[in-house]
């Protein structure tokens, strides 16, 4: 068994000012993915100016939809009460699948401006999201969050102030496969000529393969529980669209490629 290292969420304190780990990893996230892609900007036929302003519309996409996915996701009761919870960023609360959501859009207007079709620009990016995905889940780490069940596995990490012994940390999970593992797939695969669609299928389908059977070991939000047969989650409601449009895409990708 692990001991959780109770890391200090505040990574720099300037008087009122307080610089959050979990902030710092988001510029990590955002960071990586502008070096990533300008690092292949040029096979892909793509400017810098390009890549600057593509991950500038992404990370409005992230922090928008994030937070909007949250609220109405996770926390709509509080929503309906009082519409002005939207905008309390400092009490925490993003989504993936809400920053999903937003990224999409943001994408669909990138391509608009710059009159690429859809598609390319998703396959593009699909590449550059898990290192973001990684940073984002160690900063949960960092907060001391998103704890999984109680267990004797040896990973298990001992946490002050949660009864029940120790917990999987299916942060660091979450961090291993949708962000470390899910990279170097999705950049080996995207290396090689692939059918437009394919890249951004892969991603959609192989996030939410390991973000279903990872929320087998992760607790619930405590203000949802369980929606169904004590162990369906939001999570995995919200991943199983994910799953069937990814593998759907996918097969549409290369049946499409295979009659041209």
């Amino acid at each position: 068994m692990l001991l959780y290292p109770n890391i200090d969420p505040v990574a720099i304190s300037l008087g009122a000012v307080k610089v959050h780990w979990y902030g710092i990893m988001y510029l990590v996230g955002f960071a990586s993915a502008w070096l990533l892609g300008r690092a292949r900007a040029k096979k892909a036929g793509w400017t810098t100016e390009q890549i600057d302003d593509v991950i500038f519309f992404a990370a409005m996409g992230v922090v928008i939809g994030g937070r909007v996915g949250y609220v109405l996701f996770y926390n709509f009761p509080s929503f309906v009460a009082n519409p002005l919870v939207l905008f309390k960023i400092w009490q925490g609360g993003m989504s993936f699948h809400g920053g999903l959501v937003g990224v999409l859009v943001a994408m669909f207007l990138f391509a608009r401006k710059y009159q690429y079709g859809f598609f390319r620009v998703t396959d593009f990016i699909a590449p550059l999201v898990p290192i973001g995905l990684c940073a984002g889940r160690i900063g949960n780490f960092i907060n001391g969050e998103l704890w999984g069940k109680p267990t004797e596995f040896f990973l298990g990490v001992l946490v002050p102030g949660l009864s029940g012994g120790a917990r999987h940390p299916s942060n660091l999970y979450e961090a291993a496969l949708e962000g470390v593992v899910l990279f170097v797939i999705l950049w080996v695969y995207s290396r090689k000529p692939r059918p437009l669609m394919a890249v951004s299928g892969l991603f959609l389908f192989m996030y939410g393969l390991f973000r279903f059977l990872l929320e087998f070991v992760r607790l619930p939000d405590a203000q949802l529980g369980y929606l169904a047969f004590d162990w369906l989650t939001m999570g995995q409601v919200l991943t199983i669209p994910m799953l069937m449009a990814g593998g759907f895409i996918i097969i549409k990708a290369y049946q499409k490629r295979d009659s041209e």
